[in-house]
């Protein structure tokens, strides 16, 4: 799978990717169209709780790490000679001794997290032995935001050698929709609110059943409905529990992105009630599309996406009561306020987009 490579000029770029979606693949196809590098991907096996269909760029060569035991990914290391080598976190041994062989070649080697520094004992206690190898292996940090940047220095990174943003959505192919949208709800705004997420325990997405439910019986949830697109371990038990098999709350199921826009331009506002996300590209996506934003205060991406009062609203996590009072807040809201809502988030969302990561990426040859 992949391109053959033929130029020496090219500056190569080796990745080794845990979990790979959508929105990785825009920002790989910004970095080789727009500068003169070919990307050589290591990639762990598709997620069953999140089948894409992905498409590879161009200038892309792409291997299974099923296909790789240890030793072969330093060959691969040692014969790439990567001018920068990306590296997702350090939970992949194989990963890390590869890491260490491109920084024994003398270039750049990042550390890409979006693990949020929380400062309980556990964290500290990694934090202090990471110190003893981290610096061996790698020479910066590219992470999500600033709560991971936090975690980054707490590794011993200096503030020099950390960079934010190492997520992004693919802001082309969701910016349009806002646009397309627009007319759409001018005429009549979807009273319907959306949750795009895995069915995991940390998602939110029983107590979030629950809620909308309590309100839907107390008379308090209007004409609104409540739509759940994903899958994972606990979709059943959500799904056939007592809230769950509310009526006025639909599960869609996996929802392939090329089939995401028929759901999304029937729903108004989005909701995520997840009790631990450090990130959430998610929710730049729906911003990008130009919805009101509904978000736990557990939801990382808030950070740059979220101005609370503006275009959304913020609860906390795990919270019923908390959540019930942002469900009505949206759902007391005239419509044309929840457009003018949905502006701010296009406008929040497309400040940073995989033309700007690319451009990040590219940095760390220097």
């Amino acid at each position: 799978m992949g391109a053959s490579f033929e130029s020496c000029s090219l500056k190569r770029f080796l990745f080794l990717y845990t979990e790979l979606a959508p929105y990785v693949l825009a920002c790989v196809k910004a970095l080789v169209e727009q500068h003169d590098v070919e990307v050589h991907v290591v990639r762990w096996p598709v997620n069953a709780e999140a089948p894409f269909e992905l498409d590879f760029a161009g200038r892309c060569k792409v291997y299974e790490r099923g296909a790789l035991d240890d030793e072969s990914l330093v060959r691969l290391t040692q014969a790439l000679k990567p001018d920068v080598t990306f590296a997702s976190g350090w939970v992949d041994k194989g990963y890390l001794a590869a890491c260490r062989e491109a920084r024994k070649q003398g270039k750049p080697v990042v550390i890409c997290s979006d693990t949020a520094w929380r400062g309980d004992a556990r964290q500290v206690a990694a934090a202090i032995a990471a110190r003893f190898w981290i610096k061996g292996t790698f020479t910066h940090a590219w992470v999500t935001g600033g709560a991971q940047a936090t975690y980054a220095s707490k590794l011993g990174f200096a503030e020099a050698s950390i960079r934010t943003g190492f997520y992004s959505a693919d802001v082309e192919g969701f910016a349009p929709l806002a646009r397309q949208f627009a007319a759409l709800k001018a005429t009549k705004y979807p009273h319907r609110f959306l949750c795009v997420a895995r069915y995991i325990p940390t998602k939110g997405h029983q107590y979030l059943c629950d809620a909308f439910a309590e309100l839907c019986e107390a008379g308090g949830a209007a004409d609104w409905e409540l739509w759940i697109a994903g899958t994972g371990e606990l979709h059943d038990d959500v799904r056939n529990s007592p809230s769950g098999r509310h009526p006025r709350i639909k599960h869609l199921g996996f929802v392939q992105p090329d089939a995401m826009p028929e759901v999304m331009v029937r729903c108004g506002v989005f909701v995520l009630p997840s009790t631990y996300e450090p990130w959430g590209v998610v929710v730049q996506e729906h911003a990008c599309a130009g919805f009101p934003l509904l978000l736990s205060s557990a939801v990382g991406a808030a950070e740059r996406f979220l101005v609370d009062g503006s275009n959304g609203k913020s609860f906390n996590a795990g919270d019923k009561p908390s959540l019930l009072t942002a469900l009505r807040a949206m759902i007391g809201r005239p419509d044309h306020e929840l457009r003018t809502m949905g502006l701010r988030s296009a406008e929040l969302g497309t400040r940073w987009n995989p033309t700007e990561w690319a451009r990040t990426a590219t940095g760390f040859l220097r």
